[in-house]
């Protein structure tokens, strides 16, 4: 236990060393949260305004990062089984996101919510240039633990869903109908359920890991 135990204290040392710079985990996950938290409230602002399923459900989308980003900040420095604990938080959280975008798609169909493009394709554009700051932000960290693969995943997704969402909004003006809005929003909800597993697969590889370690600390 002595000889294990004292080199896993030192790598945690040397890496919290490091953990405050510019080009540390931490500083792109506090970016990451702060841009975040800004676009759930522009967003869902237009969303609401704008009578659109795509942008209502991107900007819950922005809301739910912003929390995960805050737990992956509030874990960073704890042993893996608690960093892949949350892991595990977040891909239930991004399954359950997609159920609910899900559940709006049907709503919205039944009512036949006409969606503002204009207001989509301005919004969406700007969501887009901040996913793909934060995306880029989080690239180095991708190959991490299941933390930060979540924070990663959740970025490549949002990234991916707001090019939908311009798509979205250019479907709606050519066409006229909320279909375009309708077929996004269910991408989204996909989008987020093939996340939720890839999230969860990883933190589950990741508690195996961590069994035997803290059996041997036993």
């Amino acid at each position: 236990m002595g000889a294990s135990c004292c080199q896993h204290d030192h790598h945690q040392h040397h890496r919290h060393e490091h953990d405050h710079g510019a080009g540390s985990p931490r500083f792109a996950l506090w970016i990451a949260l702060v841009l975040n938290a800004a676009m759930f409230v522009v967003e869902i602002g237009a969303g609401l305004a704008a009578g659109s399923t795509s942008l209502l459900a991107d900007s819950v989308d922005f809301l739910g990062d912003a929390v995960n980003y805050a737990l992956a900040l509030a874990v960073l420095s704890m042993a893996l089984a608690w960093r892949a604990r949350v892991a595990l938080l977040k891909g239930i959280a991004m399954g359950l996101f997609g159920l609910w975008v899900a559940g709006m798609v049907i709503r919205h169909l039944l009512a036949g919510t006409m969606p503002e493009a204009f207001t989509m394709g301005v919004v969406g554009f700007a969501a887009l240039v901040v996913n793909v700051t934060v995306a880029l932000l989080l690239y180095r960290f991708r190959a991490g633990d299941s933390n930060m693969r979540a924070v990663w995943i959740c970025s490549r997704n949002d990234a991916l869903s707001n090019i939908a969402v311009l798509l979205a909004a250019s479907g709606v003006f050519a066409t006229g109908t909320p279909w375009p809005d309708l077929a996004v929003a269910a991408f989204m909800a996909g989008l987020a359920l093939w996340g939720s597993a890839q999230v969860l697969r990883h933190a589950r590889a990741d508690l195996r890991a961590a069994a035997p370690a803290a059996g041997a600390a036993d």
